[in-house]
């Protein structure tokens, strides 16, 4: 007998909007936030869908509820949903996938690569995000080739990395050259992560044109290099 499917832990589901950041950037999305993660990263913008001091905010629902959330967001429109947290990876997301799908709805995810799932190889985009050092958590390897592995079968997997100065630099250029073949994004950090402080424009480019300038200037052109286009727009209001 089948074991009877545990609620999803779910921070917020929101949209549609547009996808700030990484592979899919600018293209309209319906986000679904999982709560809870393994990693407590020092500049954490998601400390919401984090801490277990928010857990009582979090909604225990089943796929079934999250999925009628996404539909009535999305008006029935196939779109792409992303799925992010915390770490999604912790739950099973496998069924509201399968029930996404089946509509012809398109998913996401994004995860630091700590905890590999079957289901990730029927993503459309599985984003595998490892922390640099400044976020002061090491990276587990063979979990993180893990998961590259369960991805497989996804229909992109594309390696996305934040940079907030010279050793998260050094580090991104090693990590992609561990991982030749994978499509690469570099993002620069955002040092201000509380919701209710303004993020100044020229901040935002400041940081990319920071990046922009080490990367050309070593003739690396193998990453794309792309801002948090949400900050860009809302700072860091949650939700949008």
């Amino acid at each position: 007998m089948k074991p009877p499917e545990r609620p999803l832990r779910i921070a917020e589901i929101f949209g549609p909007t547009i996808q700030g950041e990484g592979a899919l950037i600018g293209q309209p999305t319906v986000f679904v936030r999982a709560g809870g993660c393994d990693y407590r990263c020092s500049w954490c913008d998601s400390m919401h869908a984090v801490d277990s001091a928010y857990r009582d905010s979090w909604a225990a629902m089943d796929a079934a509820q999250v999925w009628a959330r996404v539909r009535e967001l999305s008006g029935g429109r196939p779109l792409t949903v992303s799925i992010s947290g915390g770490n999604p990876a912790i739950q099973d997301f496998g069924p509201l996938i399968a029930m996404g799908r089946a509509e012809g709805y398109a998913f996401a995810l994004e995860t630091q690569g700590s905890i590999a799932r079957d289901w990730f190889a029927q993503l459309s985009v599985l984003v595998l995000s490892p922390k640099p050092p400044s976020s002061g958590e090491r990276p587990d390897w063979a979990a993180f080739d893990a998961c590259l592995a369960a991805g497989q079968g996804a229909g992109a997997v594309v390696l996305k990395i934040v940079v907030f100065d010279d050793a998260d630099y050094a580090w991104a250029r090693a990590v992609a050259d561990r991982y030749p073949g994978l499509d690469l994004v570099l993002q620069p950090g955002n040092p201000e992560v509380d919701p209710d402080l303004p993020v100044a424009a020229q901040d935002v480019a400041d940081r990319l044109l920071w990046l922009v300038d080490k990367v050309m200037a070593e003739g690396w052109f193998r990453p794309r290099l792309l801002p948090q286009l949400h900050v860009l727009l809302w700072g860091n209001k949650r939700g949008v």
